[in-house]
This record gives C-alpha cells, structure tokens and sequence, in this order.
C-alpha cells in the first residue's frame, strides 16, 4: 500500500476534458470511467483495466483568469495532509490551495515549491495501491522529472517534506548533472536544472510506458498533439518522447 512519499494519483486540468479523453485514450490506451460521488462534482477517472490511476477534470474559471494553463499535476502521499502543508511553508513553499476534504475520497492541498513547481499533498480515506519493486506495466507512470532552477535546493525541499533519498546520479557534460532519487527501495525519478533554452517555469513531467512508443508519436501529430522531443535512448536502454496535447499546445 501507499506509504508517505509514494505518488498516488495523476490529474490533468484542462480546457477542453472531452477533447483530451479522446487525445488520452488513443494515444496512451486508457479508459475512462466517471467518478460516481455525493458532491455532484463532475470528474473523469483515468483507467487502466480496472485500476484508477488518475482523474480528469475541467481547469476553474478562477485558475484561468489567473493564467494557468492546462496543466497535470501528481499527488504524493503523506499521513497528515495539514502537518505536511505547514512543513512545505517552513521550507519556503506555498500553499495555493487547501489543506480541504475531498468527500468519500481523502484530503489534500495544493503546493508550489520555492523554485516554483507545483504537487498535491494527499492522504486518502482508504488505503491506495502502490507498484512496490515491481516494473511499471504499460498505461503506468513510470518516472517523474523535475526541471527546476535549482535541483539541490528542490531536492533538499522534497526530502524533508517526503523523504525522498538521493539515488545515483549522471554527469551529462557541459555541466548538467541529472539527479535521481526514490524512497525506500522504489526509484521514483530525476531532477535536474533547466536550460536557457527551456521554457516556461519550473515544472514536474510525468513519464508513461506505451507498448510501441513510435505508433504513440505518431499518433499525438494525428489527433492535433506536437511532440517536442522526438524518440530517444535514455540510459538505461529505455526509449522515450515528449509530446503536448492539443490543449496545452494552444
């Protein structure tokens, strides 16, 4: 089961929910279910066979205003979603939204770390599945990267918040350096810093196996995606691409 620091959950807010159900589910080969709940609350969960793995839900009008763009953001598990909020402002932090319940489902709050990178802190009502030591099948998350302005300081944030731990890290020359990390025995992903060239603000990006990688790729140009990094080897002997859905390329 989840333990604290585990990622639990991945949501993308969007413009357009319909259109990025149809974007999702060719390209990554999800299914969808709606979330049956009390609050009335129009949510979509992400699934995979019979497991939720993520929601789906519209981008608030008071976040548009505010200029967010459609955007996925990952819940990490912690055991007390208040103590944890009062920590990350202790560490420089900022809450942006919560500590608030979630009826019948658990307790969360939205964060922004003090390069700028936003997550949620969640503890669920019940207890939530986590793929111990085991490889990430297809339609899972499998890594999570940060690229931020200052990966040693981010790191140091997320330890005491989480307790993540270094794991090994790769000089890729000129000076980048990618950090890896994890808690208990589980990888979880890198950090590293960003470029000049890269932009927007600090964010987190969330890797998902498919069963064929190049048939993926194509399909994000057909259905109105653009793929920003072409097919790649990764150490490791992984492949991997990066790619926008239609909303967030507008």
């Amino acid at each position: 089961m989840a333990k604290r620091g585990d990622f639990v959950w991945y949501e993308l807010m969007t413009t357009d929910p319909e259109a990025a159900k149809k974007f999702y589910t060719d390209v990554v080969g999800w299914d969808t279910a709606p979330f049956e709940n009390s609050s009335g609350m129009d949510y979509t969960m992400w699934m995979k066979g019979e497991s939720a793995i993520g929601g789906l839900m519209e981008l608030p009008e008071e976040a548009r205003k505010a200029g967010a763009p459609p955007h996925w953001i990952g819940y990490v598990a912690v055991p007390d979603v208040d103590a944890a909020a009062k920590k990350a402002k202790e560490l420089g932090g900022r809450i942006m939204h919560g500590p608030e319940d979630i009826p019948e489902v658990g307790r969360f709050a939205v964060l922004v770390d003090p390069q700028g990178a936003a997550i949620c802190l969640f503890k669920g009502s019940q207890d939530m599945p986590t793929e111990d030591g085991q490889q990430p099948q297809s339609g899972e998350v499998s890594w999570h990267e940060l690229a931020t302005t200052d990966h040693k300081a981010a790191f140091d944030f997320y330890a005491d918040l989480f307790g993540w731990e270094y794991e090994e890290a790769m000089d890729m020359g000129d000076g980048f350096l990618y950090q890896m990390y994890g808690v208990g025995e589980k990888m979880l992903g890198g950090m590293y810093n960003k470029t000049d060239e890269q932009p927007g603000p600090p964010a987190w990006l969330y890797y998902t196996v498919v069963d064929d990688l190049d048939g993926a790729v194509k399909k994000i140009k057909k259905d109105g995606g653009q793929v920003i990094v072409e097919p790649m080897e990764v150490p490791g002997g992984s492949r991997v691409a990066v790619g926008l859905d239609p909303q967030v390329r507008q």
